[in-house]
């Protein structure tokens, strides 16, 4: 999936997928059935509905294999691979479906032709994309103004994702640097009083302004004609790598710029409607998990002495504490000490229950408790100790802004950054929940939650 929840790009790819899968079904129903027979089959047996359901198991777990992620796509043996499994999968799944609901089956041999076209249609619609998005001519031409650590960090973000359809002409100097210089994969090629020939000579689309001092040789005037103007786009740098990446740089950041492109005023509907779906989602949850609870717990006090459940102060919202429940995967004596310690990926605290739980997720159960209690969301920043987060606020600028929000059971930058446990993970970390607080919305809250399911299934991300 994309940086930033789901881009237009994306939407249009949904939508194409969509139409090839739909198509090549009813095409396989022509190649099979004839005209007749799939005239019948289509108007009155109800084979618009099938071919629909068909088609939305089809995109799902094309979703769920990443197939909607630019970066898989940009490594054709890797797009090949997943687009064969996904659809085998997809298959499968209608394949049982129509066994034991024979009224879904849409006719005798369709699906046999239907795997076939679709993949073949699907695949060549994939390579094309993937020559596309991969073409150096191909794509919205940036100009960066500024040579320093901001450009430098925004042109590794957008090197790295090619896939989201920029292309870096080059960087004009502010501070003295001549041109030529090369910067990672391209180049000064101008100075800031060139900036309006540069950018009509390279034909520029949008120009980034990473410059922290805005005196002396930034081109104030000839920016303000080209806005004006319309010719071109010009965008701050930390929107701009907000917007490729899904998180915000706080090295870029400037309080200002939070000020006036934040978030809108949540209203009390709005706030209301997002408390009950994410109480509703935790109390589904609880339902759901409840026989996997109850094994749980009986494993954990058949191994060890001790309490089953842990509770654990965290931060809230607001800096208010509140208790963690969890299932406890550590040993009793973990911290006897009772100083803190990071958890780790393969803490070698954890029993041998532990480790299976805390991998699959399941130690994280009794939250949903805590979320139906309102001491925490299903979605938003994940709650940290009080030690760990005293620690973290000295060292990183606008950590406890992260606490204006409610702590979630999952959040953006638990899909979005692997396990970490160190402060430069938690910096890290922060500019994802940054991003998060800032563009928070219940559209984002479901993504994130699909984007959870996935990772647990495929036994990837964080915690």
């Amino acid at each position: 999936m994309s940086a930033a929840k789901f881009s237009p790009r994306t939407l249009w790819l949904i939508l194409a997928d969509t139409a090839f899968i739909y198509g090549g079904i009813v095409l396989a129903m022509y190649v099979r059935l004839g005209f007749s027979g799939t005239e019948y089959q289509l108007n009155h047996n109800l084979g618009w509905i099938k071919v629909c359901f068909a088609t939305f198991v089809c995109l799902l777990i094309l979703y769920f294999y990443d197939l909607y992620d630019f970066t898989v796509m940009g490594n054709r043996r890797e797009l090949m691979l997943r687009m064969v499994q996904a659809l085998g999968i997809a298959w499968v799944l209608l394949a049982l479906v129509f066994y034991f609901v024979p009224p879904m089956m849409i006719g005798r041999g369709v699906s046999v032709f239907s795997v076939v076209i679709v993949l073949i249609l699907l695949l060549t619609w994939r390579i094309l994309i993937h020559l596309l998005t991969g073409h150096p001519e191909i794509g919205e031409k940036i100009l960066l103004v500024g040579t320093g650590s901001a450009a430098r960090d925004t042109a590794d973000a957008v090197w790295e994702r090619r896939d989201a359809g920029y292309r870096i002409v080059g960087f004009v100097t502010e501070n003295g640097l001549k041109p030529k210089t090369k910067i990672g994969e391209s180049e000064i090629i101008g100075t800031a009083d060139q900036l309006d020939a540069i950018v009509k000579s390279e034909k520029v689309d949008r120009v980034v302004i990473a410059v922290r001092e805005r005196r002396g040789l930034f081109p104030t005037e000839t920016l303000l004609k080209m806005s004006l103007a319309g010719d071109v786009n010009i965008e701050e740098c930390t929107s701009f790598f907000e917007r490729v990446t899904g998180k915000v740089h706080v090295d870029m950041l400037r309080p200002s710029w939070l000020i006036f492109d934040g978030r809108r005023k949540d209203t009390r509907l709005k706030t209301a409607l997002r408390e009950t779906v994410h109480r509703s989602l935790a109390l589904i949850g609880l339902i759901f998990s409840l026989p996997i609870a109850i094994v749980t717990a009986i494993l954990i006090k058949l191994e060890s002495k001790g309490d089953v459940f842990y509770r654990q102060e965290r931060v809230g919202k607001n800096g208010k504490i509140i208790k963690v429940i969890k299932f406890r995967s550590m040993r009793t004596d973990a911290e006897a000490d009772g100083k803190p310690v990071w958890a780790t990926a393969d803490d070698d605290r954890t029993t041998r229950v532990g480790r299976v739980i805390r991998k699959i997720r399941v130690d994280e159960i009794p939250q949903f408790w805590n979320i139906i209690r309102g001491e925490m969301s299903f979605v938003g920043p994940r709650p940290e100790r009080p030690h760990f987060v005293e620690q973290l606020a000295r060292e990183i600028p606008f950590y406890e802004h992260r606490h204006l929000a409610a702590p979630g059971l999952t959040g953006w930058a638990q899909i979005k950054y692997p396990y970490g446990a160190s402060v430069e993970d938690a910096r890290q970390k922060l500019q994802y929940d940054l991003y998060y607080i800032k563009n928070q919305s219940l559209a984002l809250d479901l993504v994130i939650v699909f984007e959870t399911v996935k990772t647990v299934l495929f036994g990837k991300g964080a915690r």
